[in-house]
C-alpha cells in the first residue's frame, strides 16, 4: 500500500476545510454577498459625503483622485482587518474536527485567512472593473508592485490572525477586545485622511503602525504621481509580518493541546 506524505495529508485536510468554510461563508446567509459589497460601498459614500460637506468639493489628493485613493485604502485595511478578525473563534468553531489527529488548531486559521483574502481580492477586482467602466482612473500604474503590496497586507493580517486566534482561544475575552479595536485602528491607519496633513509630532507615533506603511506603499503603486509619506518602508512592514508569523506559529505549537481542549 502506498502511504501518503505529510504534505499530501495536510493538503487533503486544507481542501476539505476550505470547501466547508467557503460554503459556510458564502451560502449559509442569503445576504452574505450583499454585505460584503455593501460595507465598502457604504464606507466610500460616507467618506465622500464627509469630505464634500466639510472640505468643499475637493476631488484630489496630492497625486491621486480622491475616490480611487479612498477605495484603495479601505480595501487594503479591510484585507488586514478581516484576516485579523476572522480567525478569532476558528478554533472553537472547528473543535469537533480535532478528533481526527490529522487536523491541527492552526488549520482552520490558515483556511479562514486564505478564504477571506480570496473573497476580498475578488471584490476589489470588481470595484476596479466598475471604475474602468465608469471611466475612473483605477488601473494600477505599477501592477506588479501593487500585487506585491496587496499580498503583503494579506500576510500582515494573516500573521496577526495567527496570534489573535491563539490568544483568544486561551483567553476568550481578548477576542472581544481585539474586535473593539477595529474602529480606532481604522482611524490611526491613514485610511480616511492623508497623513501629510497630520502634525509631525503625531505622525511619528502613527508610523509605528505597520498598516500605515502597507497602505501608503499600495497607494504609491496604484498612483504613480502619489508620494507616500516620508518614512514609509517595505522593510519595516515585512519585519512586522515575519515577527508576527514567528510568534503566531510559536503560540500554536506551544499551546496546541490546550487549544484542542477549549
Amino acid at each position: 500500500m502506498n502511504t501518503r506524505t505529510s504534505w499530501q495529508v495536510t493538503r487533503s485536510v486544507w481542501h476539505a476545510m476550505f470547501i466547508r468554510e467557503a460554503l459556510a461563508r458564502t451560502m449559509a446567509d442569503r445576504m452574505a454577498w450583499f454585505w460584503m459589497l455593501f460595507e465598502p460601498i457604504a464606507m466610500i459614500t460616507i467618506m465622500v459625503l464627509i469630505r464634500t460637506t466639510i472640505m468643499g468639493r475637493m476631488r484630489h489628493i496630492d497625486g491621486a483622485e480622491y475616490i480611487p485613493w479612498i477605495i484603495t485604502g479601505l480595501f487594503g485595511f479591510f484585507l488586514v482587518r478581516e484576516n485579523l478578525m476572522r480567525p478569532i473563534g476558528a478554533v472553537d468553531a472547528n473543535a469537533a474536527l480535532f478528533a481526527y489527529r490529522q487536523v491541527k488548531p492552526i488549520d482552520p486559521v490558515f483556511i479562514r485567512c486564505y478564504l477571506e483574502g480570496m473573497l476580498r481580492t475578488f471584490i476589489f477586482l470588481l470595484f476596479i472593473l466598475a471604475g474602468v467602466l465608469l471611466e475612473i482612473n483605477f488601473i494600477p500604474d505599477e501592477p506588479l508592485h501593487a500585487l506585491f503590496y496587496w499580498l503583503s497586507l494579506w500576510l500582515l493580517g494573516t500573521s496577526a490572525g495567527l496570534i489573535a486566534s491563539a490568544i483568544a482561544g486561551l483567553v476568550p475575552e481578548i477576542g472581544k477586545i481585539i474586535r473593539l479595536a477595529s474602529l480606532p485602528l481604522l482611524i490611526i491607519s491613514g485610511v480616511i485622511f492623508p497623513l501629510n496633513f497630520i502634525p509631525h509630532t503625531v505622525l511619528e507615533y502613527l508610523m509605528w503602525n505597520p498598516i500605515v506603511h502597507g497602505l501608503e506603499l499600495l497607494r504609491g503603486a496604484f498612483f504613480d504621481s502619489y508620494r507616500p509619506v516620508t518614512g514609509t518602508s517595505a522593510v519595516y512592514l515585512w519585519c512586522w509580518i515575519l515577527s508576527f508569523t514567528a510568534l503566531g506559529l510559536a503560540l500554536h505549537l506551544r499551546f496546541e493541546q490546550r487549544l484542542k481542549r477549549q
